[in-house]
């Protein structure tokens, strides 16, 4: 039986979290018939599989990948950061 190795089970992970959080960036950039709505969901379903990856690490994604998102989210609704519309 092989050894478990955790190194490369966190380097897996990460790899696939780097993905899905480049299909979900391209998805809120270029998708014609994504909402407001449905692109705020898809963040939120990103953050909960990130936390379910690395559920003792929620602070990259609130400090890095979320503020890169909803940025990309608001320009594309032409919307201005901490707006109420």
């Amino acid at each position: 039986m092989a050894e478990h190795d955790p190194l490369y089970d966190e380097e897996r992970s990460l790899r696939k979290l780097r993905l899905m959080v480049d299909i979900t960036a391209q998805v809120l950039a270029e998708d014609r018939d994504l909402t407001l709505c449905t692109g705020l969901r898809l963040i939120e379903a990103l953050r909960t599989a990130s936390h379910r990856l690395f559920p003792s690490n929620h602070t990259t994604f609130e400090l890095v990948i979320r503020p890169r998102l909803e940025r990309i989210l608001l320009e594309r609704f032409g919307l201005e950061p901490g707006s109420s519309n």
